[in-house]
């Protein structure tokens, strides 16, 4: 049987340069498209069941995050249902290197835990069916795929939560299905208390294009989304326009952008420090979440994150920064690792979708914890 390797399908990203000797298979990661980041990865190996083989990927060097190689495992799946981790991947001399010897006659490989398109249809699919769940499409991507918004609840505080403005941080989407499991349920006691304590606007996916595309970081016009708040257009990244229409028409007490970092190996939440005018109460709320969120979570932490911002010196093209200026509101970016938790690692699958599900499941009892306050 002849080797082959694929990457023609939602999500997918890899060139190959050589593939003639498994032993020495030669990759590369596409660029995003109309941009030079680069990163995410995801593809098919067929035709080489009990065959060692090693991939290289070349240009590593020039990804967008190098510090993301370091200490990093690639993942792998039979099914694209169960994902677990490569042990022997390495990056040396500038090249991430692969090998494994396939099991079967198809191996995915990817950066990470895909979530693809249609798992994210059947996502939103699920929620409508559920009680007092509707749907709103609040806009389209250039595209022309639809931005959903799931809205669940009836009480008076507008709360938003997003994701996947960066489209390879899949984690994010994963995070989505164990918040939104939870937040469906009926039978939840924190749950439903919140609901009736404020209304959701859920986005699932804020880079739907980029997502099909397999890009890290941009939709389709090369636009980092989280770059473009405040000056976001119709022809450049209407995913961001339409959305900041939706919430001045809902204004947030809350908001929640769940994102993937690829070098930090913990899960934490960046705050809105910087923003001109920060104010003592919206200090106080971010401090009571973040203790509230470690609380409900032991994968959740405080000690390691991102440095905050100086006073004033905030970047408002940043939905955190924007959204906590705009509206005045607690804002937060919740940062998942590609590689795993550092302080409680598990070899076999690293942080996973598993994981990033219960921790999105574990977000509700933090925001029930200061809902009241806001």
């Amino acid at each position: 049987m002849m080797l082959h390797i694929s990457s023609a399908f939602d999500s997918g990203n890899i060139v190959v340069k050589d593939m003639s000797d498994p032993r020495d298979i030669r990759l590369n990661i596409r660029k995003d498209t109309k941009s030079d980041f680069y990163q995410w990865f995801y593809f098919r190996i067929t035709g080489a069941k009990g065959q060692a083989c090693r991939m290289v990927i070349e240009n590593a060097k020039g990804a967008a995050f190098v510090g993301g190689w370091d200490g990093y495992k690639a993942v792998a799946s039979y099914d694209r249902d169960d994902w677990f981790r490569i042990p022997t991947t390495r990056y040396e001399n500038g090249q991430l290197i692969i090998e494994v010897t396939p099991e079967q006659d198809s191996l995915y490989i990817a950066y990470f835990a895909p979530y693809s398109m249609e798992r994210h249809a059947d996502l939103i699919a699920e929620c409508v069916q559920q009680e007092g769940v509707s749907l709103n499409v609040i806009g389209h991507s250039i595209e022309g795929q639809s931005l959903d918004c799931l809205i669940v609840g009836e009480g008076p505080k507008p709360i938003w939560v997003i994701a996947r403005q960066h489209p390879g941080e899949s984690m994010a989407e994963w995070w989505m299905e164990g918040f939104l499991s939870r937040l469906l349920d009926t039978d939840d006691d924190v749950a439903m208390s919140l609901r009736k304590a404020a209304t959701f606007y859920v986005v699932p996916n804020m880079n739907p294009d980029g997502s099909c595309r397999g890009n890290l970081r941009t939709n389709v016009n090369g636009a980092n989304l989280n770059r473009e708040w405040g000056v976001a257009t119709l022809e450049n990244s209407p995913e961001v326009l339409h959305t900041i229409a939706a919430m001045d028409k809902a204004k947030p007490v809350l908001c929640l952008d769940v994102h993937g970092d690829e070098s930090l190996p913990y899960n934490f939440i960046a705050g809105a420090e910087g923003i001109p005018g920060y104010t003592e109460k919206q200090a106080k709320d971010l401090a009571d979440f973040l203790s509230a969120y470690k609380k409900a979570s032991p994968d959740f932490q405080t000690k390691h994150g991102y440095a905050t911002t100086a006073p004033g010196k905030a970047n408002l093209t940043m939905c955190t920064n924007f959204t906590a200026h705009r509206y005045d509101c607690l804002a937060m970016t919740l940062e998942m690792p590609f590689k795993d938790n550092a302080d409680y690692p598990d070899e076999s699958v690293g942080w996973s979708p598993d994981r990033a599900a219960q921790l999105g499941f574990d977000a509700l009892n933090a925001i029930r914890d200061v809902v009241e306050q806001l």
